[in-house]
């Protein structure tokens, strides 16, 4: 697949089943997101492939975190948040680890991760791998950084579900992207 049609024609895939990705497919994704834009070629991007009974811990994991915020969270809630990871069969946590002493600011640390993520599901797609990018209050919780191995600085970018489409594609309705540009104010 083309880069252009690529780029066109990707599109977030909610339901994913198996196989994962295998480790070539996964070679590709990586060797794309070192292709990111990334202002003093940093690369804060940090990666972390999830499968298997590790998405039963990362299911612990959501749970602890709620549990600490809400002490009281009621047993179907939080047998939701256990389930998440299941979703697909494998999960990259991308998160940017920054460094805020650099002279490169840490939006830019943070964006640079995103710009990798979008490479990787760029790639995903043109290898005919599903994906969803999803984030939400995990993503940003101390417990949930800090049972990954990461401190609270960093940022989790995102939680990026990998798998096999399964079930019906959503298509995005086409629209004109000069609906999106400005010129400026005289």
């Amino acid at each position: 697949m083309d880069a252009i049609s690529a780029l066109h024609n990707r599109v977030s895939i909610a339901v994913l089943g198996g196989p994962a990705p295998d480790a070539a497919q996964r070679d590709v994704m990586l060797r794309a997101a070192m292709r990111a834009p990334d202002h003093g070629v940093l690369r804060p991007w940090r990666f972390l492939f999830l499968e298997g009974e590790q998405r039963q811990r990362l299911g612990q994991i959501f749970v602890e975190a709620r549990l600490q915020d809400e002490p009281d969270a009621d047993a179907e809630a939080l047998d939701k948040l256990r389930m998440k990871p299941f979703r697909a069969p494998l999960i990259l946590v991308a998160v940017a680890e920054t460094d805020e002493h650099n002279r490169v600011p840490v939006l830019e640390q943070i964006v640079a991760t995103g710009a990798a993520v979008q490479n990787i599901m760029l790639a995903a797609h043109a290898l005919g791998v599903g994906a969803m990018w999803r984030t939400g209050s995990m993503a940003r919780h101390r417990h949930v950084k800090a049972s990954l191995g990461f401190a609270d600085k960093d940022e989790i970018v995102g939680f990026i579900y990998l798998g096999t489409p399964a079930g019906a594609i959503k298509r995005v309705p086409e629209d004109d992207p000069r609906r999106y540009t400005r010129t400026l104010p005289a």
